[in-house]
């Protein structure tokens, strides 16, 4: 990937009760179209998570998470959304959602490694 990269990411967020919108950050996803990119870091923080609410399904929101990730590499078992392009992949990910585990809007960038920069976002934003 050389030159700089336009790309857009997004926060993963978890809300453990969805009418009081409070929610906690979880993870990144991050996409470039030109660079053909599409990846996902995350990390469940169980003490957090229980320090926030107790009353999160912990398997729940686990099986989504894995559920996201395949969609992102686009393996099979993503379904058949996984089969999309990467845009579409992107974009059906940061879909507004009303359930306990939803995306900021996107945001853009500009960066020359991707890799470092979903681990620089991720360190900010989440860790």
């Amino acid at each position: 990937m050389q030159g700089k990269n336009l790309y857009e990411y997004a926060v993963i967020r978890v809300l453990p009760k969805v009418e009081r919108e409070e929610f906690i950050n979880i993870g990144i996803i991050l996409f470039s179209k030109r660079a053909k990119y599409i990846r996902m870091l995350y990390q469940i923080n169980q003490k957090r998570l229980s320090a926030f609410s107790t009353e999160i399904d912990s398997d729940l929101l686990k099986d989504t998470l894995l559920s996201f990730d395949k969609i992102c590499k686009g393996e099979s078992a993503g379904g058949e959304i996984a089969l999309f392009d990467i845009p579409e992949r992107f974009r059906w990910l940061t879909a507004v959602r009303s359930s306990c585990v939803q995306t900021s809007r996107p945001h853009p960038g500009y960066a020359e490694n991707l890799d470092k920069e979903i681990e620089k976002l991720f360190e900010e934003l989440v860790l």
